[in-house]
């Protein structure tokens, strides 16, 4: 895809020439006016630059680059003004709105120079943020396998949180709802800290002893603490630390992320017993209903999402498969426990090399049964399988 450079003036002849002196080395679009500009971003963009002037009517240059800071901040945002602005120009620089400045008039070398610059500076932008997601998502991937591998209740918790919660976030028409769905999915990892027979007790309904519920209220500060160092987990962790008491405020409360940290703790806990009262035999309603007398200030939105959520439907082909044939990418779609009772992989789970391992080694130890419930997605090749 070509790195398009938007130029924005409230002048068109300047934006032709701007055309005409730049477009045998550069994609260059243009915009006529601040508003021309929002637009061109909405039906255009993304753009690797926009090279914007200063003085416009309507928004001038300074609040139009914060605009668009706002609505891309991978975009290269590049100034140009005359001499009477540049103190203009100098607070824009120190607000973090713009990458560079220039001022009229500019030769076509120095303007080249700087495209060329921003360009450079986009792809180390986007190759960092890359990094970044590739980084979050395999650590995501490898603790909730872990998760699934050494506390296969909590994991299976962690996935009927999930369902809750993205249907939650959809009703609510929150931004960036992978947020919120990481935090349900690593709401549970502290749980690897405890022993079966706690899990079991917490998500089958029976009372803990003293000293069980202690360990037990320790876990969302556990994950935490394991979350903290992964760049871009810092909200999630928060949130997660946080299930048990979303009311608490940390900081400046006017701050939109700490916002967001809040609310996402909220749903949570509201979801967290939700799933209590769920498993408890009470009805969707009746659960909702609890959580209204429980927690005062519930948003209506959250209540009434979790009231229409929809109950799982199996509408699965479902078919035996020999512990020797799993293959990856096949769902279990029954509990996998050992011949005394003990819990080895939750129902729902994904089929993953790891888990085929741990399958068989089980086996070869006679505690368990040789043939499995499974459903085979749609497309799934069997010879992907483990050998």
């Amino acid at each position: 895809m070509p790195e398009k450079i938007l130029f924005v003036d409230d002048e068109p002849s300047v934006l032709q020439g701007f055309q005409r002196l730049l477009h045998r080395e550069f994609v260059i679009e243009t915009a006529v006016g601040a508003k021309g500009a929002l637009i061109a971003f909405s039906a255009n963009g993304p753009y690797a630059a926009v090279v914007s002037d200063m003085r416009m009517p309507e928004m001038d240059g300074v609040q139009l680059l914060a605009e668009i800071k706002l609505r891309s901040p991978d975009t290269i945002r590049i100034m140009l003004t005359g001499n009477a602005d540049i103190q203009a120009a100098v607070g824009a620089v120190n607000e973090g709105n713009i990458f560079r400045f220039l001022t009229k008039p500019c030769g076509k070398e120095l303007l080249a120079k700087t495209l060329n610059a921003a360009l450079v500076q986009h792809r180390l932008v986007n190759a960092e943020k890359e990094l970044l997601e590739q980084t979050l998502s395999g650590s995501i991937h490898v603790l909730t396998e872990v998760l699934s591998l050494v506390s296969p209740a909590a994991f299976s918790r962690a996935v009927r949180l999930r369902r809750y919660i993205l249907h939650v976030v959809k009703r609510m028409s929150l931004g960036s709802p992978w947020k919120f769905e990481v935090a349900a999915m690593m709401s549970q990892l502290g749980c690897v800290t405890l022993d079966h027979e706690t899990i079991d007790a917490v998500y089958a309904g029976r009372t803990l002893s003293p000293v069980e519920q202690v360990l037990f209220d320790k876990h969302p500060r556990v994950a935490h603490d394991l979350l903290i160092n992964i760049p871009r987990m810092e909200p999630i962790a928060w949130m997660i630390a946080h299930q048990n008491q979303p009311e608490v405020v940390e900081g400046d409360i006017t701050d939109p992320d700490r916002a967001d940290m809040r609310l996402g703790a909220e749903i949570l806990a509201v979801t967290v017993a939700f799933d209590d009262f769920l498993r408890q035999g009470l009805s969707r309603t009746e659960a909702a209903h609890r959580l209204v007398r429980r927690h005062k200030h519930l948003d209506k939105r959250i209540f009434e999402a979790l009231v229409e959520l929809e109950p799982e439907v199996d509408q699965k082909q479902t078919r035996p498969c020999s512990i020797a044939d799993l293959a990856i990418g096949m769902i279990l779609e029954q509990e996998v426990r050992t011949e005394t009772g003990l819990l080895i992989v939750a129902k729902g789970q994904e089929v993953t090399p790891a888990l085929i391992l741990k399958l068989r080694n089980f086996y070869e130890k006679n505690v368990m049964d040789g043939v499995l419930t499974v459903s085979v997605p749609e497309g799934l090749s069997l010879a992907k399988g483990a050998s």
